[in-house]
This record gives C-alpha cells, structure tokens and sequence, in this order.
C-alpha cells in the first residue's frame, strides 16, 4: 500500500516539484496538495493522509503555528521544508521541538537540474516519517529550566583525566542530544557530537543547545582543544575526528567525502575516537535512519569503550542504534531519558564497567 503524503506549500512551485520528486517513487504518492494553513486543514480531514510536507513560511497562518495544532488536534508525521537561511534553520528547530520528524532545506538558487541526491533524500525521509514513534513534546515556549526540567544528576569528580564522550544521532536526533546534554551536569568531561545536518542548521542548532544545556555547546573548529564541561558539534560542512594531544584530545574537521552519504558522519568520529580515546572514551547512538555510527560504534567497544545504544521505545526512528545492536556494538541498550545517567555511571564506574562488557 502506497504511503498517502499531502504536500503544503504557498509555492506553486514546490508544490509541483515536490509532487513530480514523490510521485516518482513507486512505494508513495501525493494525494492532494495546498498552499496555505486554512486549505490543509481541510485536506487533512478530508484525505486523512500517512504524511505531511509542510513549509515554515506560509501566509496567514506560518507553518510552525499550524504544526502546533496539527499536533495537539490531530497529531501525524510531519516533514518541514525548511529554507537555508539563518530564520529558516531556527524555525526548523521550533518545529522538531512542536514535534515534526523532520525537515527537508529547500534547494538554493534555481530548481532546475536537481541531483539525484535531493529526490532519494525526500524518498527516505518520507519513508522514515511513516514509520516514526510520535511523540508529545514540550512546546518551544518552555523553558528548558522549568520545574518539569530534569535535574543534572551530580558528577562525583571533576579531573577526569582524558575521558571523552561522544554522541550521534539523525533523524529525531535534535530531541534527543538535548535530552541528553540537559540531564549533564557542567563538569563533566568534553563532549564531541556528530548531528547529520546541513551547514547553517548546524550552527543554529549549537546555539540553541548552548542556551539550554549547563555545559558549554559550541560548533567544532579545527585544532581547538576539547574542554571539560564544553560539547563541541560538527558542523554541517565536515567530518569531526578527535586527535590525542598530550593529556587531552583535540578537534580535526575534514573535508573528506562523505561517508554512509553523510557529512559530517558518525561513524567518522567513532572510529576516530576508538584509536585515539580507546577504553577512556564513552559513546551514545541515538535515534536515527540508516547505519551510520554501528560500525563505528563496534570499533569502539573493541577498542575497550563503553557504548550505549538508544532503545527502540524511545526512538523516532528505530534504524542507528538497531543495526549497532545486531552487531554487538552496544554494551548497553537504554531509554533515552536514562542515557545521561548510563553516561556518568560508565565515567565514575572507570575502566570497570569496560571489564564486565
């Protein structure tokens, strides 16, 4: 049975674009389209479709006010096609919280002779979004520190000698790393993190976390120094490997191809971080389509770390963390809302905890 998507958009244009793009596909089709908030309410009710394009920028009513109540009054999988603009990145970050799957950037410059690229990634993410755990998110309104915010557990040491943490995660992923990150108190030992994610999202997205998490977030920049108590993201334009620096670690960016089609790719810095960090290193891979990061993450329980996989109940997509389970790479499997504390029990555990895996 073909997945029933509705396509929103005030751009005829896109509409027509992003008919011709799913309509190629044998396993979906667009079953109706409308160009603003009031004719996709309509739609809605009368087509009940599987999923949802959406644009941010729409009259009237803007795609992250229809969201809301598309969520709360009948909630489904959406997908937001976001532009590549400074405003466009942090609206689509507003969306992933109100609980959208994911986000689609709208091409730059002309729409015609697309890549291949662009049509297999609305495919997948379509597919994705049909298969996803929708859930109940706070509004973007809430306060991270509100009293329903969860508490920093207390980190029991503050030299932490050359213990790094490294995380992953894709679709779903923005939710996720944050839940992570606000449950980590603010000594804890650096934090390197991959987030599949365009350039300008990338740097937004640091942002946002920076202003919610009581660790420093910040994208990665090439040779600096990886410091206690700072998260360092990959940005959007390169790998992110970590390089052995005397007692510490530092930031390598690269411009290498991409890697699982991805750049930045997890399982770039998990290899990375299984040669250099070894048994001193703790990873989490979180939700996500595809495999990017098993791999990875095997090579580095091999290498003596302890790994942690995001359990199927609490992912949006069950796809990174399954494929890391099949093939063992995980010491652990935890909900998402535990994985902060798995964390800090597998640091203050030592190289203990590495010994029972």
């Amino acid at each position: 049975m073909k997945i029933r998507v509705l396509v929103v958009d005030d751009s005829a244009v896109m509409r027509a674009l992003l008919t011709e793009i799913i309509n190629q596909s044998p396993d979906m089709e667009v079953v109706g389209t409308a160009p603003d908030a009031a004719l996709a309410r309509q739609k809605v009710k009368e087509l009940s479709p599987d999923v949802m394009t959406l644009d941010v920028e729409m009259p009237h009513m803007n795609g992250l006010e229809f969201l809301d109540k598309v969520m709360r009054l009948r909630p489904m999988p959406v997908i937001m096609i976001s532009s590549q603009t400074a405003q466009g990145s942090e609206s689509t970050l507003q969306a992933l919280e109100l609980g959208a799957v994911d986000y689609v950037a709208k091409p730059r410059g002309s729409l015609a002779g697309l890549p291949p690229s662009y049509a297999h990634e609305i495919h997948e993410k379509i597919r994705a979004a049909h298969g996803a755990r929708l859930k109940v998110l706070r509004h973007a309104s809430t306060p991270i520190r509100a009293a329903s915010a969860p508490a920093a557990m207390p980190a029991a040491m503050t030299n932490w000698g050359d213990r790094i943490i490294c995380i992953g995660a894709s679709t779903g992923g923005t939710e996720a790393i944050k839940d992570v990150l606000v449950r980590l108190p603010e000594n804890v030992p650096g934090i390197v993190m991959v987030q599949h994610m365009p350039e300008m999202f990338t740097a937004s997205f640091a942002r946002r976390l920076d202003s919610l998490a009581r660790v420093r977030v910040k994208e990665a920049e090439h040779g600096e120094r990886i410091l206690p108590g700072h998260a360092y993201l990959a940005p959007g334009h390169s790998h992110l490997e970590i390089r052995k620096s005397g007692t510490g670690y530092v930031c390598e960016l690269l411009q290498t191809p991409p890697y699982n089609r991805h750049r930045p790719a997890v399982d770039v810095l998990f290899n990375s971080a299984a040669a250099q960090a070894r048994g001193s290193a703790v990873a989490a891979l979180l939700t996500g389509m595809g495999k990017d990061g098993a791999q990875g993450l095997l090579a580095m329980r091999q290498a003596g770390a302890w790994t942690i996989g995001q359990d199927q109940d609490s992912c949006v997509v069950y796809g990174m963390p399954r494929e890391a389970a099949q093939i063992g790479a995980c010491c652990e499997v935890s909900p998402l809302n535990q994985i902060g504390e798995r964390i800090m029990a597998a640091l203050q555990g030592g190289r203990r905890m590495t010994a029972q895996a």
